[in-house]
């Protein structure tokens, strides 16, 4: 993607927090001559020294079928993004949005059923952290891990990662301040969270 120098974000570890934090990707690839795009969680692992992301679509889904085919794959992953009103600047300027977004090219390969599993108990791992009552891949019956057969399970080998942080960055202080602070009074999650991410990057209290 086009990202200008000045939103561009190198940090690793950034990068691969956000992916942690932000799983629910949409997958696009070309199936049957167009491009295609699936919503699906995928998680983040390295083995051997490489990057994988790991997932599964439905057998239903063509994109699934296309994978033998074209295994070239773009996964993009969304984050906080907010409207920027130039009303909040001290000078006349346009209206922006800012926003945070990976995007992450690679190739599929396609799991056996024993890997499709241990993918499927690293997801559910992953999403049951927080639950009172955590469910486990292992604990369920093999009439219900039967439902593997009906999903083709992935992981895509990282060739390249494109990360933008477009947070007001151009702005002196008292404008970026103004921003923070104009972002706040929205009551507006996504805002808010916009907000919080600017005052990160320039240790603004608050």
């Amino acid at each position: 993607m086009y990202i200008p120098e000045i939103y561009k974000n190198e940090n690793q570890q950034d990068i691969q927090n956000f992916i942690h934090q932000n799983g629910f990707a949409i997958l696009v690839n070309q199936t049957d001559g167009k491009l295609w795009a699936t919503h699906i969680p995928l998680f983040l692992e390295e083995k051997n020294e490489k990057q994988f992301l790991v997932g599964h679509v439905s057998k239903e889904n063509p994109q699934a079928e296309s994978f033998k085919a074209n295994d070239e794959v773009l996964a993009v992953f969304s984050g906080s993004h907010a409207y920027i009103s130039s009303s909040w600047y001290d000078h006349e300027n346009v209206p922006t949005w800012n926003y945070l977004a990976v995007h992450v090219y690679g190739k599929v390969k396609i799991h056996s059923l024993d890997e499709s599993i241990e993918a499927l108990k690293k997801l559910v791992d992953k999403y049951e952290a927080k639950s009172e009552k955590p469910v486990r891949v292992e604990d369920m019956s093999k009439k219900t891990l039967m439902q593997a057969r009906g999903i083709v399970s992935f992981e895509i080998e990282i060739s390249d990662i494109q990360a933008v942080k477009k947070m007001s960055q151009g702005r002196d202080d008292k404008n970026y301040q103004n921003i923070v602070s104009e972002l706040e009074k929205t009551n507006d999650n996504q805002a808010i969270a916009v907000a919080d991410e600017m005052k990160k990057n320039r240790n603004l209290q608050g």
